[in-house]
């Protein structure tokens, strides 16, 4: 193939930068597991922002990991290394160019002391022939060749990008120099977990909208490649040494920006697109100006050198439109963004639907029930009968279709009580469960089927089952629509009698739970179980089992027993999360709760302060009077010991004293108390 060069047989040390980020990740990962033409795998060193990862948390296909090194601690690892592959591609921040334009200019002044010749690798973007015009402007059709390269006009904010690849080619292209300079110029790069086009994927796998939106018009060419396929240009270019510099990585496709979004939109989403002002997309934080940036761009591209030159295994030759499929189920795969399809069974009145919407809301699946499946299958017949979509091709047509499957569900319900027949039931399900939030998120079904026919029935395998099921000894299904988890509540008769019997009357007679209703209930219900192939044979036999679960309590309200057991089952949610609304509606819910318990907790403490004061004053009041008790007994002892004494003193003391006093009083003698002494003195003598 032209100017390939045998590979070198030695194993080669590959340096990438930022190995944390979307896209050298994955040309790590690709060139670490890639089988090279001959000789040993690749060894991938890289830096990373992210702190230093334990050795049981660093990735396989990484030999070393260096968080954030210094400019000496980096080029001690550059020098280490054979191949340097410096990632700017989907990032246009200058500190990446400028430490780009450094490790090449560091390793160009010490290539003299190289043992052997080192290769430099600059992975660039498209974005630096953004403003370039095909050699003939008047042909619509024409294309960029990969040739064209040395007339290429930059985007403006792309002119550092365009600079630092003229460098690395000026550098890398002297005659017999140790060092070998590439530019890989890669197209907007998709596949694996998704990067520039990660916001319509994301927009389209949640149904968050109606239709997803598109920033501007759309009608812009983007050029485009696969992670996997830049991945493996890099590898080829490492093995063959190319004897051009420039590189145009790009895949055949020549789709527009509306075209891309709408193929996304139709396979994992609505099917629909909103065109919207480029502001919205900033308005929204939907993307940011530097991602716009990306996704304007205007390029129609051949690159006859790349399949000339190397021999590359495509990942997705034709473009993501032509491999959409695929690229879907990569992106979903990756992200672990899986359908989680729970089935739920068991008696009347047990707790079904209760259970059934705790699990939605845990793990953001849709519930369903058939009768409300019913009613919105009528409610979107009945629109498009009387008017529907007028964007829709094909209008009359629709209509006249949705009138005759409306009529024939409304004689049905008319015939059987307002109850759909079970054979018109089966396909409004099947929908249903095949629906786009089904079949992204998953779903919970909620109490149906019943027995082992309707099961086989709704989910009989169609034709697109894999030939491996076709030839397996277990029944086919359809995989798509089958529940991998089902769990069976049980409860007594006596227990869910009970249980119904707590309910206010009104809400029982609306569920069917009259204690004539539920006894017929489960009386069906328990003669479906004795049948000899019971519905929960049908998932045994498909080697989906049953779990089993005893409801016995009714101090359980939230189910958290149940929750739990059903929890270790399914495992963590396979989905994005909440979303930056519900992640904040979440944080006021919890302050509020936060907010209502320290309120709660000051009242209480208010309370108790309260009580212990009303204590305190209590006891004093209780002290005060016991002391005024004790005063008053005090008193009474004192007056009790002194009445003797009172009485001997009035008998014999003061009759003498009074007539004293009263002679004093009428003498008025200079010295009273003298004259009382004398004066009693005297009478006593007197009266001896």
């Amino acid at each position: 193939m032209g100017d390939k060069n045998e590979p070198e047989v030695s194993s080669k040390r590959v340096f990438i930068n930022n190995v944390d980020s979307y896209s050298s990740k994955f040309i790590a990962t690709c060139l670490a597991t890639c089988v090279a033409a001959e000789g040993p795998a690749l060894q991938i060193v890289g830096t990373s922002s992210a702190p230093p990862l334990s050795k049981e948390n660093k990735p396989s296909f990484l030999q070393d990991v260096y968080p954030s090194p210094s400019r000496d601690q980096l080029l001690g690892i550059l020098l280490e290394c054979d191949v340097v592959v410096y990632n700017i591609s989907d990032n246009a921040a200058q500190e990446h160019v400028d430490e780009a334009t450094w490790a090449i200019t560091e390793l160009h002044s010490q290539m003299e002391s190289f043992s052997s010749q080192k290769m430099f690798i600059l992975v660039s973007s498209v974005m630096t022939w953004a403003l370039t015009k095909p050699s003939n402007e008047d042909d619509e059709d024409a294309s960029l060749m990969d040739e064209d390269y040395r007339r290429r006009i930059p985007h403006p904010s792309f002119k550092h990008h365009c600079n630092l690849e003229k460098l690395v080619l000026k550098l890398g292209k002297e005659k017999k120099s140790k060092l070998r300079g590439y530019v890989v110029a890669s197209g907007l790069q998709y596949g694996r977990g998704e990067n520039i086009f990660h916001y319509f994927f994301k927009a389209s796998w949640s149904m968050q909208f109606a239709k997803v939106p598109l920033f501007g018009q759309g009608s812009n060419n983007v050029p485009t490649i696969h992670i996997n396929d830049l991945a493996s240009v890099i590898q080829n270019t490492i093995e063959h040494k190319p004897k051009r510099n420039y590189i145009l990585a790009v895949d055949d496709s020549k789709n527009t920006l509306e075209a891309i979004v709408k193929t996304i939109s139709k396979a994992l989403g609505p099917g629909k697109i909103n065109i919207l002002p480029k502001e919205e997309a900033i308005r929204m934080n939907a993307l940011q100006p530097e991602e716009l940036e990306y996704l304007s761009v205007d390029l129609r591209f051949e690159a006859p050198y790349l399949k000339d030159t190397f021999d590359i295994r495509w990942t997705s030759e034709g473009g993501l439109i032509e491999n959409i499929d695929h690229v879907v189920d990569e992106y979903k795969h990756t992200r672990q963004l899986l359908p989680i399809r729970i089935f739920l069974t068991g008696p009347p009145a047990v707790g079904k639907t209760t259970v059934g919407e705790k699990l939605c809301h845990q793990y953001q699946l849709v519930h369903i029930k058939v009768d409300e499946v019913v009613r919105e299958k009528i409610a979107q017949l009945e629109e498009i009968v009387n008017g529907g979509d007028q964007t829709e091709k094909h209008n009359e047509e629709k209509q006249a279709v949705a009138k005759d499957q409306l009529e024939t569900i409304q004689d049905s319900m008319a015939k059987n009580a307002g109850q759909l027949a079970e054979h018109l039931i089966f396909p409004i399900l099947q929908e249903k469960l095949d629906s786009k939030p089904c079949a992204n998120q998953g779903f919970v079904l909620d109490g149906f089927p019943e027995t082992y026919e309707q099961a086989n029935m709704i989910f009989f395998g169609d034709e697109e089952s894999d030939d491996e099921d076709w030839n397996s000894k277990a029944p086919v299904y359809n995989k798509r629509i089958t529940p991998e988890h089902v769990f069976v509540l049980n409860a007594s008769d006596a227990f869910l009698s009970e249980r119904a019997r707590d309910l206010p009357e009104s809400v029982a007679e609306e569920m069917g739970y009259s204690p004539e209703a539920l006894a017929a209930r489960l009386s069906r219900y328990r003669q479906a179980c004795s049948l000899e192939d019971t519905l929960w044979d049908y998932f045994d036999q498909r080697e989906i089992h049953p779990q089993h679960i005893e409801v016995t309590t009714v101090d359980d309200p939230e189910n958290a027993d149940i929750l739990r057991e059903m929890a270790a089952a399914v495992g963590e949610p396979k989905n994005y999360g909440p979303s930056q609304e519900e992640r904040k509606a979440e944080s006021r819910r919890l302050a509020e709760v936060q907010q209502r318990r320290l309120a709660l907790e000051a009242v209480e403490k208010r309370r108790r302060n309260e009580a212990e004061l009303g204590g305190l004053v209590t006891q004093h009041q209780e002290w005060d009077r016991n002391l005024t008790e004790v005063k008053r007994q005090q008193q009474e002892m004192v007056e009790a010991r002194s009445l003797p004494l009172r009485n001997y003193l009035m008998k014999y003391a003061m009759p003498s004293l009074a007539r004293a006093m009263l002679d004093c009083c009428a003498i008025k003698p200079e010295d009273p108390i003298d004259y009382l002494a004398e004066h009693l003195l005297r009478n006593t003598e007197d009266s001896t």
